[in-house]
């Protein structure tokens, strides 16, 4: 009997990528994927499409951080049937703002069958800010950590959440010239970066599944709007999406942990079979911990596979980091390299030349 054909999807936050840098337009990709796969693990900025998300029961759902975590051998993955959610508003939404998402996550409840605690403002607000960097990806910080961190432990200890979705406040910048751009199809997601900072801080400190939702007014209409930016033009909230993931996001597990024990449905690291990453984007703590293994003389080698099409504004190689890669064009070629490696097919076989078999010497 073989083991589940797992693979790892990542398609990094705030770099602009072509394909996953804008709203949930990975999606399709990872759809396609968990068509291949036993077992897919992915990131928020895969899956979230604002309004718009698809169900996919053998997906997992891994904020980035524990994304690394899990990549590095620290933390493995349990999957669950359902988290209790909490949810975080930042103080600083508007009134009429912030019952707008508070129907959201009432109608989420009410239509979909998710299980939300009560909810939780943060003591003063998270005071958002966002920044550019020379390479163009974004990032950002907050001027309150710690009223985000007081608002998570009251939920986990108060309310019994496995699982923090969190919105806030961030700043309006209708007139920008990065968030044209990122309207029309072009740059760079101006908030995607600062989003992850605040998802970042509460896996780190609490190991619990996490994800978030900026909280923004509407934009003008713009009838120019290109398609893969289009789903963060639906209402007034991106939560959806956040609640759908986390409703079903696998729990974080430590070996080291006391009480720990081993269930048959717990994930690893080496259990992984294949990487999907961006071409240009190799860079990143989890692709340098998987790329650890490919050199292994062993079947559980993780592969690596680039794809090229996914450019990106970073300019990563994996022959620059000395990754052994298997580099495709596109996420086409992919599912192709996929579906040969789970048969157990060499791709050499699926060419219409080979070479012969050389002599190694003792």
């Amino acid at each position: 009997m073989t083991r589940p054909f797992t693979v790892v999807l990542i398609v990094p936050t705030g770099i602009g990528a072509s394909i996953g840098g804008y709203a949930g337009d990975a999606l399709p990709v990872a759809r396609a994927i968990a068509q291949v796969a036993d077992c897919l693990i992915t990131h928020p900025n895969v899956l979230n499409g604002a309004q718009l998300y698809w169900n996919l029961p053998n997906v997992l759902y891994v904020e980035g951080y524990g994304l690394d975590q899990f990549a590095a051998g620290h933390w493995g993955l349990r999957p669950v049937h359902q988290n209790q959610v909490g949810l975080i508003l930042d103080q600083g939404i508007e009134p009429d703002l912030r019952l707008r998402h508070l129907q959201a996550a009432d109608a989420a409840r009410a239509t979909l069958g998710l299980d939300l605690t009560e909810y939780v403002m943060t003591d003063a607000p998270l005071d958002v800010s966002l920044q550019t960097a020379t390479s163009g990806a974004t990032w950002g910080t907050i001027q309150n950590p710690a009223s985000l961190l007081r608002a998570a432990e009251t939920l986990i200890q108060k309310a019994g959440a496995t699982a923090i979705a969190v919105v806030a406040r961030f700043p309006d910048d209708t007139e920008s010239e990065a968030l044209q751009n990122y309207r029309h199809g072009q740059g760079v997601d101006p908030i995607a970066g600062a989003e992850a900072v605040i998802s970042h801080l509460i896996v780190r400190t609490f190991r619990l599944p996490c994800a978030h939702a900026p909280a923004l007014l509407p934009l003008p209409l713009d009838p120019h709007v290109a398609p893969r930016s289009a789903a963060e033009e639906l209402g007034y909230t991106f939560l959806p999406c956040v609640l759908v993931g986390l409703s079903r996001a696998p729990q974080f597990i430590v070996r080291s942990q006391p009480g720990f024990m081993p269930q048959p449905c717990d994930l690893w690291a080496d259990r992984v079979d294949a990487v999907v990453v961006p071409a240009t984007a190799c860079g990143g703590s989890a692709v340098m911990s998987f790329s650890r293994s490919v050199t292994a003389s062993s079947a559980t080698a993780t592969r690596i596979i680039a794809v090229q099409d996914n450019q990106t504004t970073m300019h990563v190689p994996p022959q620059a980091l000395g990754i052994a890669a298997t580099q495709v064009s596109s996420y086409l070629e992919v599912l192709g390299c996929l579906v040969a490696q789970r048969a157990g097919i060499s791709a050499a076989a699926l060419k219409p030349s080979m070479r012969s078999l050389s002599r190694l010497e003792p």
